[in-house]
């Protein structure tokens, strides 16, 4: 599962896409509907308008604004998170996973230890920050959609690794910088790059990753 991760605008990777943020037209428009502006820095939250790479309507990998979450069909709850494995097959994620998938560069995302009491009852522990090894940057996967002419996203979560499995029961889907193109291109298959998921990461405590 994924909830909160963090951008860091400094970093050399991130420029670019803060940059065509400050030019976008959309990020405007997110302010003047919605009183909310791109979160470009720090934590972010379900909710939250932030960054997105999408192909535009050419098929150029291009910036976009889009806020976390999906509406359910129920008007009730609001979706987050998507599972990589049954994505294809249900009703409100197939059409995405089939032609609208984006990425979501974010700098690291956080996590907070799952812990089953004796009596059955799970409690929140340490919270950690979380990203792959040797890289400064992290392109988590998601599905993206219109919902009242705006756009918004889901993060794909799969399986954990076996390291990961002691917080908690689901990670994030992430890929190579270089699988960028092909799982956001309208017209490829998304079966293909599910090999390339990353799956050795670099565990920190988020107090001492803060402190750094």
């Amino acid at each position: 599962m994924c909830t909160r991760y963090a951008l860091e605008k400094d970093l050399p990777e991130m420029k670019d896409i803060m940059d065509a943020m400050s030019r976008s037209q959309l990020a405007r428009q997110f302010v003047s509907t919605h009183g909310r502006p791109v979160i470009t820095d720090g934590e972010v939250r379900p909710t939250d308008i932030v960054p997105v790479l999408a192909p535009n309507r050419k098929g150029i990998k291009t910036v976009f604004p889009m806020q976390w979450g999906f509406l359910a069909k129920d008007n009730k709850r609001t979706l987050f998170n998507a599972r990589v494995e049954t994505a294809g097959e249900k009703p409100t994620f197939k059409d995405a996973w089939q032609s609208r998938r984006c990425i979501i560069p974010v700098s690291y995302y956080f996590e907070w230890q799952h812990l089953r009491s004796s009596d059955g009852k799970v409690k929140t522990g340490d919270k950690f920050a979380i990203q792959p090894a040797g890289c400064t940057m992290t392109w988590l996967c998601g599905l993206y959609r219109m919902e009242d002419g705006y756009p918004v996203f889901v993060i794909l979560t799969k399986e954990p690794t076996m390291e990961l499995s002691q917080i908690h029961d689901r990670m994030p889907f992430m890929i190579p910088e270089d699988r960028i193109d092909e799982w956001i291109t309208p017209y490829s298959k998304p079966e293909k790059v599910l090999p390339y998921s990353l799956s050795d990461m670099i565990i920190e405590k988020a107090d001492d990753r803060t402190k750094d």
